[in-house]
């Protein structure tokens, strides 16, 4: 298996894993979505729906895969995705904070882009 298909499995794991985390204490009318575009490597966990009179639009975790790289967009959990997937063989060379700025990412460890 090519490191391409086994980011994309590992990526779902791990938003499969925070999903389950979200059905233990759900908001009534708020549901949590997975969403894993593998044509693009896009993959999203998000929270959407009407709690009480306020519509809830939130964005939990994105990453991409771009040119051979796991780029970490957003990460608003309390699980660090980067050493989830170190712990799984990714190098640390084929990890981006996206979400860090270019300038900062080349103190992170990571990839710089």
């Amino acid at each position: 298996m090519d490191n391409l298909n086994v980011y994309r499995q590992l990526i779902e794991e791990i938003l499969t894993e925070l999903y389950s985390y979200s059905q233990g204490n759900p908001t009534p009318g708020v549901d949590a979505e997975i969403i894993c575009d593998r044509d693009h490597d896009h993959y999203l966990l998000l929270d959407v729906g009407w709690h009480e009179r306020k519509y809830v639009y939130a964005v939990f975790v994105h990453i991409d895969i771009k040119d051979g790289k796991i780029w970490i967009q957003r990460n608003n959990t309390e699980i660090n995705i980067a050493e989830r997937l170190r712990e799984s063989g990714v190098d640390r060379d084929n990890i981006v904070l996206g979400s860090h700025s270019p300038f900062l990412r080349q103190f992170s460890g990571y990839a710089i882009a």
